[in-house]
Formats: C-alpha cells, structure tokens, sequence
C-alpha cells in the first residue's frame, strides 16, 4: 500500500468547498470513518467565510478560500469546482500539503494521477505536483466492477449509456428537479378538472425540462458530438484501467431521479469469458456488491457501486451486458476522495 504519512500519526486536513453538496458529505464522511484528523480547518467562496459549522462536537468557522494561508496542512480535499482548483491547489502544493481534487481540472494532466482508491491506488506512489484527481461520478461507478473483467480477459471496447441523477448538477440540478416536479404535480391537479393538456414547465439548467422526462445532452458539446460527459467517460476509462488507446463510446443521459447514478455497459474482451466466471469475480472485488436488480435507491446512501443484470453480449465474441449504479456524490466524490487520503496515511 502507498502511504506518505504513518497511521499512528494524525494528520492537519483542510477542506475547500466546505459548505457545498460534496464538500458537506466530506466533512460527515471524516467524522463517519474516524478519519486521523488532527487539525480541520474549512475554506469555502467570500460569501460563507465567518460563518461556523459543526464537526465532531466542534464549531469550525470556515475560511475565504481564496485569501486563506494554507501553511502547516497535510492533505486538503478540493470540491469547489475546476476554475477554483486550478487557481488554488498549485498554491496548496506549495504550502506543503498534498491535494485531492474533485473537479475535471487536473484529470488530464499526466502528471497528476487518477485514481479509483480499490482500483489504482499504486498511482499514488509518483505525486510530482502535489495533486490527486478524483475521476468524474459517472466513471467512478464503473472502476471497480471493470477493473477484476479486465484483468481476467482483458477489456477491448466499452458502450456505455448512463442513468445520471440531477444532484451531478450540484444544488442547483436538485433545486431545478424539485420545482419543475412541484410545477407539473400542481398543474396535474388542474388539469383533472379542466382537461387542458399536458403540462410542460421550462426548460432549467439542461437544454429541455428535467421533470417527467429524460435528457440525453449534458452541457457542452466537444469531440465529434460527444458531450464533456462522455468524453470524460472515455479519457478517464483509459487512465485508471491503463489502456490508453481503449474504444469506448459513451452515451450520458439525466434522468429525473435525485441521486445515484446508473450505467449499461457493453463490454467486449480479448478473452472469453462466461457469467459465471464474471460473477465470481465480482463477489469478491473491493467496493462491488453483486444485487439482483442495482437501483438507485438501492445505492443512495451506501460506499459500495452495485451491479447487476450481468449476461452475455452475443453481439461481439467475448462479451458481456451489465447494469452499474453507484451513490454519485457518496463513492462518485467524496467517498473516494477520503479513501485515497486514508491510502496516503497507510490505513
């Protein structure tokens, strides 16, 4: 196991973006897992500096990330978005600290590991700049139940379509799920004694409305059409499975559920290999559990991705159909974040 400090010896932890979604689920997490915290100090924009929070019976008041001195810190977990990140965790490095960052900032940046804590952990063995990229949520959910295939038969080619839940989106993806559902459920009620039509709210955040309806475009376009979802989805596969030239192509989709995330993999081998084989491996790989029928609300709340629906994929020689759900913003980003802090202080 790579460790960088001793597990009898407690470590200063700083958090930035402490007081968003992830950031919050950070905090619980280091109370939750009996993190060697043994100083915590909390950094988050202008707007929240001064405030208090409560940790572990203490009331810390959170700093302005951006003015903050970040001397004497061991490990600061970053979930404040890329453009923050990119200003800050060099600066953070500096000061001492190693940096496990959250955003899509250094994921691509070869000097900066990718790690899945079950999955890579030797990554963390080579820190040049100080910094560990946590992969994007959608891609965490599939890690750990690719990772055991690929070594038995080695992965040759992924498609992939996701079940992606709003929270990915931050507060404000919940927030906009929430009011259109409000929105349509009050106009339901009319409807029944007017006979109108249905009701279609706004368009909010994503390019149509989120509530009673799927999305199949996530944010910006790039790469031959590909959205930065799905091409997230294929650059960081081939970075932490170490297949650099792996096909994938990946279709990512919201759905209007609050949390976890669901992906259907097609998955194509060099060497065959049966389900029985599969779920074998499965069983006893770190951080999977083998379900029936992996759902979301299944996976809401838990560590582990889930996986399920595995068969064989008749369309290619060696292949198999699976179905993945992973809590996002549990194992999707905090979870794992604390986990490779934990691998840094050999626990």
């Amino acid at each position: 196991m790579v460790a960088r400090f001793s597990p009898d010896v407690r470590v200063n932890v700083g958090v930035v973006g402490a007081t968003g979604l992830v950031g919050s689920m950070m905090r619980q997490l280091l109370a939750e897992r009996n993190f060697p915290v043994g100083t915590l100090r909390l950094f988050a924009s202008a707007r929240s500096a001064g405030s208090q929070v409560e940790w572990n019976g203490q009331q810390i008041t959170i700093e302005d990330a951006s003015t903050a001195d970040y001397a004497g810190l061991d490990i600061v977990f970053f979930s404040a978005g890329g453009s923050t990140s990119k200003a800050l965790a060099p600066k953070v490095a500096a000061a001492g600290a190693i940096v496990i960052d959250n955003s899509s900032a250094w994921r691509s940046d070869p000097e900066v590991p990718l790690v899945v804590s079950e999955v890579n952990p030797h990554a963390l063995a080579n820190l040049p700049k100080g910094i560990v990229a946590n992969p994007n949520c959608t891609t965490m959910a599939a890690m750990p139940v690719l990772k055991p295939l690929h070594e038995a038969a080695g992965l040759k080619r992924l498609i992939v379509a996701t079940y992606q839940a709003v929270s990915g989106g931050g507060m404000e993806g919940i927030d906009v799920l929430a009011r259109q559902q409000e929105a349509v459920t009050d106009r339901a009620r009319e409807l029944a004694f007017h006979g109108d039509g249905e009701f279609v709210p706004a368009p909010e955040k994503w390019a149509v409305p989120i509530a009673n309806n799927i999305v199949p475009l996530n944010y910006v376009l790039g790469e031959d059409g590909y959205t930065e979802e799905e091409l997230k989805l294929r650059d960081e596969s081939r970075k932490i499975l170490e297949i650099p030239g792996l096909p994938v192509s990946g279709t990512c989709v919201r759905v209007p559920v609050f949390t976890g995330h669901g992906l259907s993999i097609n998955a194509e081998f060099e060497r065959d290999i049966d389900v029985q084989t599969a779920l074998g491996l499965l069983v006893r790989a770190p951080g999977v559990v083998v379900s029936d029928v992996p759902n979301a609300l299944e996976a809401t709340g838990a560590d582990p991705v889930f996986v399920g629906r595995v068969r064989p994929d008749r369309t290619v020689d060696h292949g198999l159909a699976l179905f993945v759900v992973g809590d996002n913003l549990r194992k999707g980003a905090a979870l794992n974040a604390i986990q490779i802090g934990e691998v840094l202080c050999g626990r």
